[in-house]
């Protein structure tokens, strides 16, 4: 799942039930023991019992601490140190190495999978972790709507489940799955989560500690205020080096940034370009701008309806012509919002996926892409039969077309390029209603918008952001939830994304992911503006290393994995009162163990995912 809010995943997004990226500031803290304030200076952070807390302010509400409903990036990043997945990636390169199975084969005809689990997997109730619990985790999703809400489309392929052992997990597919190794799906404890009713409501946030297997176990949370987790001390893989980690909810960016300064605070990610400035200055600081995995985006609302032919909301009726979506995205300069608005921390958006993976990157031909031109886009809407009267466009009845766009309250580049948009479609007649909130969920999901800024953390694998687009990611009916972006429905693109999805051929399966961007791209109804940077910052006299992904410029926050969490490593105490700002550093990459294929040869290469970001 992938992940920001969605601008996020990854997966996951910059919208609930997601993204993409996410949106607003992080922050990590040293903070005392239970009696002490919360974010105290340094020196009482490591007095009371030398205990030391790691806080990350997050500017982002968790949606769900559910794994089978969350949708956010700052839930979906809590559920990855919850609970382990399958398989994990690797920081340095990517690949899918051992977590909660240890290795995996794939039958000769590729429908049958075979994963061997660890057998040094405990629940932090003292239970072992087993095959039996993976197994009833998919299954569950199977047979039941409500707990596919999130990862449903992980599942959708799979004819059955079972656990023949303790430690083999046996999955059969109806047909050949490429995304086998990239099944980005918590694991729950069965005998936990066998006692739940009804998987739509309950949200997992009732009863503490919270039983999980990753590297960190929840002990509380307030919504809107905190969730606290401290570390699992039976983790396989060694438990974090920190008392207890914390994410603090901050409405307020500069707050956190604010705090990093004080030295209350110990990371900030998603810095604004002033603020990653400013920090440059600030002594024991340092900043990491990184080329993201995150795309910044307008998503149209396309008619928005369920799988049964219900409509959704109220969206504009002109946007279901292809000529005026085009002629938006022509008075689109996508250079000025890199240069002004993101000031250089960006590249300027081509196609779905970002460049950092490099494989399924894809960009238009000088022909097919939308170059700003108002002069054209203004013939567009001509050609559309959207008249003008006294300079404004206006529909049928004679009325002024102004255009609703959701945009994030807590996200000034939502703001900074809503102002662009309104000056360039102000141009062609068009008039902007920007509608900055808190909680952009509701309208989005009930379809009350004409466009929308979007944007996902993609993953190594690029399938789940690809699969959200589909017919079946539609909610089934206008009551329930389903995992659409922005209820994108079309048979050319299905048929392109089951094609990729049954290919194990890697280049032939990058071939497919680019021909589906392409008509993705055509379609009009998303396009991509920038790819952000992961631009944060952190204290190098509190955080001695942390581990970035990927290993050459990579970010810290929003990643694929527990990384960068499980391995923070906090300064001593002898260590920050020197001072040494070259004392720290951020260690690159991670030995993540043994990766055993057995059958599967080339096909390892194709992996899926966010989330999210993540989603994500």
């Amino acid at each position: 799942m992938n992940t920001q809010e969605a601008h996020g995943g990854t997966g996951r997004r910059h919208r609930a039930p997601r993204l993409v990226a996410a949106t607003g500031a992080l922050a990590l803290a040293f903070t005392g023991a239970a009696a002490t304030p919360l974010h105290p200076a340094p020196a009482q952070a490591r007095a009371a019992e030398d205990k030391q807390v790691l806080t990350v302010a997050v500017a982002q509400s968790v949606d769900s601490l559910s794994p089978f409903l969350a949708g956010r990036l700052v839930s979906t990043s809590i559920h990855r140190l919850m609970y382990e997945y399958l398989l994990n990636y690797d920081p340095k390169t990517n690949e899918p190495v051992p977590a909660f199975a240890t290795a995996w084969e794939a039958s000769e005809d590729k429908l049958t999978w075979t994963y061997t689990i660890r057998d040094d997997s405990k629940w932090s109730d003292g239970k072992q972790a087993t095959a039996e619990d993976a197994a009833w985790t998919l299954g569950k999703m199977m047979s039941d709507d409500a707990a596919a809400t999130a990862n449903g489309s992980f599942v959708g392929n799979f004819e059955s489940v079972s656990a023949p052992s303790k430690d083999k997990l046996v999955i059969k597919l109806k047909k050949p799955q490429a995304t086998m190794t990239a099944l980005d799906i918590p694991i729950v404890p069965k005998h936990v989560w066998e006692k739940v009713g009804d998987f739509s409501k309950f949200n997992n946030d009732q009863k503490f500690p919270i039983v999980g297997n990753g590297p960190y176990v929840l002990t509380d949370y307030k919504v809107d205020q905190y969730v606290k987790m401290e570390p699992n001390k039976d983790f396989w893989r060694g438990a974090p080096k920190f008392d207890e980690l914390v994410f603090k909810y901050y409405k307020d960016g500069d707050a956190a940034v604010a705090a990093l300064k004080k030295g209350e605070v110990s990371f900030v990610p998603n810095l604004t370009p002033a603020q990653a400035a400013d920090l440059k200055n600030a002594g024991n600081i340092k900043v990491n701008d990184a080329p993201g995995r995150r795309f910044f985006a307008l998503a149209v609302n396309p008619g928005a309806k369920a799988r049964n032919g219900d409509k959704l909301g109220d969206g504009h009726e002109s946007l279901l012509d292809q000529r005026v979506r085009n002629a938006l995205f022509k008075a689109v300069d996508r250079d000025t919002i890199i240069d002004k608005v993101f000031q250089g921390h960006a590249v300027k958006g081509e196609g779905y996926i970002p460049p950092r993976y490099d494989k399924y990157f894809w960009k238009p031909s000088p022909e097919q892409e939308l170059t700003f031109d108002i002069e054209a886009a203004d013939k567009l809407l001509d050609e559309a039969g959207l008249k003008k009267k006294d300079g404004k466009r206006v529909d049928e009845d004679g009325e002024p077309i102004v255009y609703r766009v959701l945009c994030h309250a807590t996200d000034p580049n939502d703001k900074a390029v809503g102002q662009y948009l309104e000056e360039w479609w102000g141009q062609l007649g068009i008039g902007m209603d920007l509608q900055c909130s808190d909680n952009v969920s509701d309208p989005w999901l009930a379809g009350t918008y004409d466009l929308a800024f979007d944007g996902w953390s993609v993953n190594p694998d690029p399938d789940f952001v690809l699969s959200i687009h589909t017919c079946d990611a539609l909610p089934a009916t206008k009551e329930d939830v389903g995992a659409t972006d922005n209820f994108i429905c079309d048979k050319k693109y299905d048929e392109l994304y089951e094609r990729q999805l049954a290919e194990y051929d890697p280049a032939k399966r990058a071939d497919l992911v680019k021909q589906m961007q392409s008509h993705l791209y055509d379609l009009g109804y998303m396009n991509v503006m920038a790819y952000p940077n992961a631009v944060e910052a952190y204290r190098s006299d509190q955080i001695k290393s942390i581990t970035t992904m990927p290993a050459e410029a990579g970010n810290i926050y929003g990643q694929d994995g527990y990384w960068s969490w499980w391995s923070a490593e906090p300064v001593a105490s002898d260590e920050a009162s020197s001072g040494d700002p070259d004392s720290t550093g951020v260690i690159i990459g991670i030995v993540a163990g043994v990766v055993v294929l057995v059958a599967v040869g080339a096909f390892m290469a194709v992996r899926r995912r966010s989330t999210a970001d993540e989603r994500e």
